[in-house]
């Protein structure tokens, strides 16, 4: 049965999930790109998001190479996509990673405000949900054709799917970092009365990885 999955999701040593005040300058929010120290190096980050030879090999590799095994779509909520909030004030903004981005598979895009979908180079097609969580995730499951669901973030949509106890399998990735401020993951969330628990830990030089599974 089709999973939904959520990989390579990292929190600062805070629990913080992305810094605070997202900005065309601060994706991520401020300090929020220092998150990902241990997956850029890695050969799969290299290929997947920079189109690059090379890249280092070992357990950051191995985690990030496995959020990509059989993925046939992708959800993501509205500040994932972009900055720009309340509605669309016209369809200018097309993401964050130019005319090919790194999915190419359909994404499902929570949020309040109606658009038409967004066909982009190498297979990756923008389809922006109104009708909720379940809806996305029912229309995600039909496009994957049999493969499975990854939630690309951020911690806001994350916290609903577990609410919800949708959400099969969660790695995350625990930087060394402190943010201080951001977008907390697990605010408000009791893992174990959700039936959460976890299943693996490994270390690596740059980060702890982690996995939860439903039960």
């Amino acid at each position: 049965m089709t999973k939904l999955r959520v990989e390579s999701f990292t929190l600062s040593l805070d629990g913080f999930g992305a810094g605070p005040d997202q900005s065309l300058e601060n994706p991520l929010g401020i300090g929020g790109t220092a998150l990902h120290g241990w997956a850029f190096p890695t050969r799969t980050f290299q290929t997947q998001l920079f189109g690059k030879d090379g890249g280092e090999t070992g357990i950051d590799d191995d985690f990030a190479a496995r959020g990509f095994h059989n993925v046939g779509a992708w959800i993501m909520g509205r500040n994932m996509f972009g900055p720009v909030r309340g509605p669309w004030p016209d369809e200018s903004w097309r993401g964050w990673w130019g005319d090919n981005p790194v999915y190419h598979k359909p994404v499902f895009v929570l949020t309040h405000h109606p658009r038409a979908p967004l066909v982009m180079e190498g297979g990756t097609t923008f389809h922006f949900i109104t009708e909720g969580i379940h809806v996305a995730l029912e229309r995600a499951r039909a496009a994957a054709n049999g493969q499975d669901v990854r939630i690309g973030g951020g911690a806001s949509t994350i916290r609903q799917y577990l609410q919800a106890r949708l959400i099969d399998e969660l790695h995350l990735a625990i930087s060394p970092i402190l943010l201080g401020a951001g977008e907390r993951l697990f605010e408000g969330i009791h893992l174990p009365d959700l039936g959460y628990s976890c299943t693996q830990h490994v270390g690596s030089e740059r980060a702890t990885h982690i996995v939860l599974t439903r039960t």
